[in-house]
């Protein structure tokens, strides 16, 4: 993988950004994993929401992304948009159970 200031032209500044958003998908994939085996140790609908932990997780993030020197607003919306589509698939995981 090349460094950004390293590619000669747009072709190879796209290659580089197709990479990384390959391998943020699988990571996206290996998280998911995660999110369904928790669905196991859930009591009830309430637990998997886990409203409490989804805010502290949201705080984190914006944490996380002010120190990358990312939009903390951005984030937030992503996170929310990508938690919030796991918790409905987890839900139905563990209704499935």
């Amino acid at each position: 993988m090349k460094e950004a200031e390293e590619c000669l032209d747009i072709h190879e500044i796209r290659q580089e950004i197709d990479a990384i958003d390959r391998r943020v998908i699988e990571l996206l994939g290996q998280r998911f994993n995660y999110v369904k085996a928790a669905a196991q140790f859930k009591k009830d609908t309430d637990g998997v929401k886990a409203i409490d932990r989804f805010n502290a997780m949201l705080q984190q993030r914006r944490i996380w992304a002010e120190e990358a020197e990312l939009n903390p607003d951005a984030i937030e919306k992503i996170y929310r948009d990508l938690v919030g589509y796991f918790i409905e698939e987890e839900l139905k995981h563990w209704e499935s159970k």
